[in-house]
């Protein structure tokens, strides 16, 4: 074949060729053109059709390859924006060139499939950075054991055993030392795998605080991701509020401001543009207009990513009740030392006195026959003893059962919705007095649709017949002054609609009913300058020019009222404009307040023609507004956006827990009022005063504000301003204070209340930063529910705290009493630190683990400083504390003579009541109040495990681990008897709650004394 070819192709052959030859060759040579002109015009047209801006992507197979052959590595990249270098963005061809770099697209971004992805990463590295190594579990273990009394304890265990091996030889004489060391460190052991776990939890939570999310372009389509996702290369989109996931250059947007507070200290904000700033910092928050932007460099490559890679986050901090309880544990320390330190100098001078009998009936103390060893031996035993009331006095269980139930409750709360950023917030939310929250999301479903549309006085419906220049200009006021998006693949498809649940309304309406088409009507012009959307102003516009006419027109679209006022003229259907007089000025209020006693939020479309730029043009520079003077009204729309179902029961909840709820919304006072009323804020027959605008509330006085506060149930027309105005004013009046924000400028009232929660799903990131608070489904039933929780925390650790305080009080005295009567305590060593187990670990996540119940919802709001041990605690405690003491200290000094028992049986029985009262305790323990502490056990398993635990073990103590434990077995009579006694601790605590008790005795009784 190579041959023929060979024949065919070359002409200079020694023979000369026949005709059929020559034709053969001609032929040849035609088909081998046509082939290489077929390949170069599918070559070219791949080119046009895959954009000639992109590097080259080889593709294998089914895999794919991604370089970039235009920039040599991340490091010739990480410079550009950390050090702001504007030459080099220019030598590589700007921002258009960058992109080309990248092999992205302005528009589109990169394509985002799996390959792409994984090779950018691959290229200049993901978006995360190394975070601290968390505390090892053994850090826990020598955290339990670094305590002075345990130390001490140790080391008397250590001369235990070195002097009963001496005195009883290794095989008998180990038993006491090694039984000590064993306890200490299963103490140790079970509260450090406790915080262990806490930690891991805690860690947890923190990741899902950061787990901030951006919106990308990939292939042309919107995308939310987390923004450890975020590649170099993609295109994200920045809103008011949002946090710049990464380093990269500006690409177009309008009116960008940055706040670079947390990277560079100064607060006033900074332009960002395409010529003079195009540069934006990874962290740095967006306060005012919107852009695109390209990344750049992503994780450690920027100046954010190293910053926190060498922040170690810890949660160490204490909360305020902590610091309360860490107060309350010392004075109690206090008076264990205190007791310890008598029972000390008791047991010595009983001791060197001889009043202190050994097993034998004969004095311990021998002045005539002591040995130096024995004396030792008998005062690092006293010793022993009295430390080890020290441990057990000690109540170190709180600040363990403080994070227990913060932990607990903040896991709860995240699957109820609410994520705690704080953990403050959790206790404060148990004290909230008042909750300033927003209507929109939060008491609504935030599924707006647009339900009336009005141009001039004629309401318009689908099948109107309107003007074609009306329509095209409410194409532009729809379409292009707008935050949202329209991505259609062909016309075929279902539009897919981005952006606020208002904007996608809009959108949804004017390609449903005005038959709109987005890309097209956005080909027709181009957006000259833009005002993003402002809180103060209630309005955003847009100054566009049409390509077909030149005609240069300004949009504005907000609410109806503030805009009817600047209008001059309205537009009607058939495209006649008339001038807006009394007579039509009223009647055009009066559509909007009909809309608005609809419960409608009412919105506004209106623009001015100009002929040119020169307008826009005289102001441009720092300060460049558009005109919004002398405008021409195209048309209203009403958005219904209907209620929560289950708001109005939330609200009643409130109401009845003695929290007042005031709506604080940018609507009109008409819209706000009638929400209201759906919602149950305010009643219809309830005076008008308690609603009011932003501005009248703003205009008061400040005595008089003070004077209104509290009446005020609904603030209408309000700004950020306003609501931060409102919550000082609460404060001031001693309230307690929870405010829900989404927006920007919703920060300053979020960090000064109390309590701030931010809004997770419209919430911007710097409203989530400034907040203590997410709530994930904007969903004010989930607002009523972490307060709840934070009831719920405030009442778990006084349960642990009554439970607690009745075995220090019981042991303390137990043991002082035998201690001066008999020279002797009843509980060893090792008997008091398995207590001390049952009460500190056990004892805590029984008690600071149970969920919230409806009762905590039936009473007013617990003050910041109300006492941690109300009267009601210490009437419980003192009585289950008597009746433990005057039973044991029966069997101490009785036991052995009226029952017949040998004194290690007796002992034995002490030590099992004395258990058994404290694990019948925990169930008196689960109510405070209530008689019928049963009431919803069965839903608290874990209460009723370690219930069963405790049990188990404390037979295993007594029955099988004697020697370690210093028991000896009992009989089913003497199991009898201890479980009988205990269960006496029932009946006792139900008829002690028919005592009537005083919040504050100590003021009653003052108050009486004054009167006489």
């Amino acid at each position: 074949m190579d041959g023929v070819a060979d024949f065919l192709i070359l002409p200079d052959r020694r023979f000369a060729a026949s005709a059929p030859l020559r034709r053969w060759r001609i032929a040849y040579h035609m088909i081998c053109s046509c082939r290489a002109m077929s390949v170069l015009v599918r070559k070219q047209l791949a080119a046009i059709r895959w954009a000639p801006s992109y590097v080259a992507i080889d593709v294998d197979g089914d895999s794919a390859s991604l370089t970039f052959p235009k920039v040599a590595d991340a490091s010739s990249l990480r410079p550009l924006v950390k050090e702001r270098r504007l030459e080099d963005l220019r030598r590589l061809g700007g921002s258009a060139g960058l992109v080309s770099a990248l092999a992205s697209d302005a528009e589109d971004g990169i394509q985002g499939g799996g390959d792409d992805l994984s090779s950018r990463q691959a290229a200049f590295g993901s978006n995360t950075y190394p975070r601290p190594k968390p505390k090892g579990f053994f850090h826990f273990v020598l955290e339990a054991i670094n305590d002075l009394f345990i130390i001490i304890l140790m080391v008397c265990a250590a001369i235990s055993l070195a002097f009963g091996i001496k005195e009883h030889g290794l095989k008998d004489g180990w038993y006491d030392g090694a039984s000590i060391f064993l306890a200490v460190f299963l103490v140790s052991v079970v509260s450090a795998v406790s915080n262990f776990r806490q930690m891991k939890r805690f860690h947890k939570l923190s990741a899902e605080c950061d787990n901030i999310r951006a919106t990308v372009v990939r292939g042309g389509r919107r995308h939310p991701v987390s923004i450890s996702d975020v590649v170099v290369g993609d295109v994200v989109l920045l809103n008011i509020g949002d946090q710049v996931p990464a380093d990269g250059v500006f690409l177009q947007g309008h009116s960008l401001q940055v706040d670079e507070s947390s990277m560079t200290g100064e607060s006033h904000p900074v332009d960002v543009d395409a010529v003079k700033n195009p540069f934006l910092t990874s962290g740095v928050k967006v306060i005012d207009g919107y852009a695109s932007m390209l990344v750049t460099a992503v994780g450690t490559d920027t100046t954010w990513g190293e910053m926190m890679g060498s922040i170690t986050r810890e949660t160490s901090e204490p909360t305020p009740l902590q610091e309360r309880l860490q107060g309350l544990t010392s004075s109690i320390g206090k008076i264990g030392i205190a007791v310890a330190a008598v029972v000390f100098a008791v047991l010595v001078i009983r001791y060197f006195t001889g009043s202190t009998k050994g097993d034998d009936g004969r004095p311990k103390f021998d002045k005539h026959n002591a040995k130096a060893s024995d004396v030792i031996s008998g005062l690092v035993d006293m010793f022993q003893d009295a430390v080890t009331i020290i441990v057990v006095a000690i109540p170190e269980g709180l600040p363990l059962a403080v994070t227990l139930t913060l932990a607990f409750s903040m896991t709860r709360m995240m699957k109820d919705n609410a994520m705690v950023r704080r953990l403050s917030a959790c206790e404060t939310m148990g004290s909230v007095t008042t909750i300033c929250t927003d209507k929109t999301g939060t008491l609504t479903l935030n599924r707006m649709k647009v339900t009336q549309f009005w141009i001039g006085n004629e309401q318009c419906t689908p099948t109107t017949s309107i003007a074609l220049r009306v329509l095209t200009l409410l194409y532009q006021a729809v379409g292009l002054n707008t935050t949202g998006s329209v991505f259609q693949p062909t016309a075929a498809s279902e539009p897919e609609i981005t952006g606020s649940p208002t904007e996608k309304a809009l959108l949804s309406w004017s390609i449903s009913d005005l038959r709109m088409v987005a890309e097209e009507m956005k080909k027709k012009c181009v957006v000259i300058h833009v005002e993003a959307f402002n809180s103060e102003k209630k309005r955003s516009g847009i100054f566009v020019e049409e390509k077909a006419s030149g005609a240069m027109i300004t949009h504005w679209k907000g609410a109806a009222e503030m805009l009817l006022v600047r209008c001059s003229h309205y537009t009607e259907t058939n495209g006649s404009v008339k001038r807006v007089d009394l007579e039509a000025k009223s009647k055009l209020e009066s559509i909007i307040h009909d809309m608005a006693a609809s419960s409608l939020r009412c919105i506004a479309f209106a623009y001015k023609n100009t002929t040119g730029t020169e307008g826009f043009e005289a102001n441009r520079g720092e300060a460049s507004r558009l005109d919004d003077t002398e405008l021409t009204l195209l048309g209203f729309v009403g958005l219904k956006d209907p209620c929560r179902p289950e708001v109005a029961r939330a609200i009643d909840a409130c109401r009845n827990a003695g929290v007042g709820v005031k709506m604080i919304t940018g609507d009109n006072v008409f819209t706000a009022r009638a929400i209201a009323v759906e919602c149950g804020i305010i009643r219809p027959d309830e005076s008008e005063a308690l609603v009011v605008e932003g501005q009248e509330f703003r205009n008061y006085s400040p005595e008089e504000r003070l004077k209104k506060v509290d009446q005020i149930c609904v603030m209408a027309r309000s700004s950020p301003f306003d609501k931060l105005l409102m919550v000082q004013c609460l404060k001031q009046k001693g309230q307690v204070v929870a405010v829900t924000g989404d927006g920007t400028n919703d920060a300053p009232a979020l960090k000064e209340a109390d309590v701030g929660l931010a809004m997770g799903i419209q919430g911007t990131e710097v409203a989530k930063e400034s907040s203590d608070i997410v709530i994930m489904d904007d969903n004010f039933d989930t607002v009523v529910t972490v307060m709840r929780w934070g009831r719920c925390v405030y009442n778990n650790i006084q349960k642990f705290l009554q439970f607690q305080l009745t075995v220090n009080v019981a042991a303390l005295v137990i043991n002082f009493v035998s201690a001066v009567a008999t020279g002797a305590v009843p509980l060893t060593t090792v008997q008091l630190l398995w207590v001390n187990l049952i009460m500190d670990t056990m004892g805590a996540l029984a008690l600071a683990t149970d969920t919230p119940t409806r009762e905590l919802m039936e009473k007013p709001p617990v003050g910041r400083t109300a006492p941690l041990i109300t009267s009601v605690m210490w009437r419980n405690l003192l009585a289950q504390a008597l009746f433990q003491v005057a039973v044991l200290l029966v069997f101490q000094f009785q036991g052995e003579s009226l029952l017949g028992w040998s004194e290690a049986e007796n002992n034995t029985m002490i030590f099992n009541t004395f258990v058994l009262c404290q694990v019948f305790n925990e169930f008196n323990a689960r109510k405070l109040e209530k008689k019928n502490v049963f009431q919803g056990i069965h839903k608290n398993k874990l209460f009723l495990g370690i219930v069963a635990v405790t049990v188990v073990l404390q037979v295993m103590m007594v029955e099988f681990l004697k020697k370690f434990a210093g028991t000896v077995r009992l009989g089913w009579g003497q199991w009898g008897i201890c479980v009988g006694i205990a269960a006496i601790s029932w009946p006792i605590g139900w008829l002690v709650k028919f005592i009537p008790v005083v919040d504050n005795p100590w003021l009653q009784l003052r108050r009486y004394v004054t009167k006489q």
